[in-house]
């Protein structure tokens, strides 16, 4: 039929090969055509519904019961009481009234003022353990309280100290007080022992001068008469 003339001897038009791409429009279509329109805006969102606020657990919590007052505190309280009792009565019926020109004030007001204020302290304790007060407990010490005592240790502090009761009077201070503190630091495991040695003489010499000197209170000289 496309090859075949036509009534009036013209061949029949063929449709195009390629389609007719439409024009793009140019710079100037593009500014004069009108803005895109904004989209709609959304709808205003409804306000969400309150939650209910949350329980204070302040309000809530039930109210601790009063701290119990810690009674073993008041054999604590007993025993300042006690001391500052013995030493206001030992002050003013032991003591006499040797009174002159170099103290005047006497003997009896400074044990009469410690005992006084150790009956205070027994008395401000007592109130602050009745009120429930409970002392604090201590944190900076790195004790393992699950371990068992050790006897060793605690036995030869007690022989160096007994040592130096024994024979201060003897052998005099010094002696009896590098004994003490070369066998203090042996007990508590310093193996040391050249220096301790020096170390103890050194703490010795230096107490005795001190008292001597210092105090004006003189520490037995012992065998040492004369010499120190």
């Amino acid at each position: 039929m496309t090859t075949r003339p036509d009534r009036g001897g013209d061949l029949p038009p063929r449709p195009p090969v390629v389609p007719d791409i439409p024009a793009q429009p140019g710079p100037e279509a593009a500014a004069a055509a009108p803005p895109p329109a904004a989209p709609p805006a959304p709808a205003a969102e409804e306000p969400a519904a309150e939650e209910p606020a949350a329980a204070d657990p302040a309000v809530d919590a039930a109210p601790e019961p009063a701290p119990r007052p810690d009674r073993a505190q008041y054999g604590v309280v007993a025993f300042l009481a006690l001391v500052g009792g013995f030493v206001i009565f030992d002050a003013t019926t032991r003591i006499g009234r040797a009174i002159n020109t170099a103290d005047p004030i006497g003997p009896k007001p400074v044990p009469i003022l410690l005992g006084v204020l150790l009956l205070v302290i027994a008395v401000i304790y007592a109130v602050d353990v009745a009120r429930g007060g409970r002392g604090e407990p201590e944190a900076g010490e790195d004790v393992d309280l699950s371990l068992p005592i050790d006897w060793r240790t605690v036995l030869l502090l007690v022989g160096a100290f007994l040592v130096n009761a024994v024979l201060i009077e003897r052998l005099g201070w010094v002696i009896s007080g590098t004994i003490l503190f070369w066998g203090s630091a042996y007990a508590l495991g310093n193996r040391h022992y050249v220096r301790n040695l020096l170390i103890a003489v050194a703490l010795s010499l230096i107490t005795f001068y001190t008292f001597a000197i210092g105090l004006g209170v003189d520490l037995p000289a012992g065998v040492l008469q004369g010499i120190l």
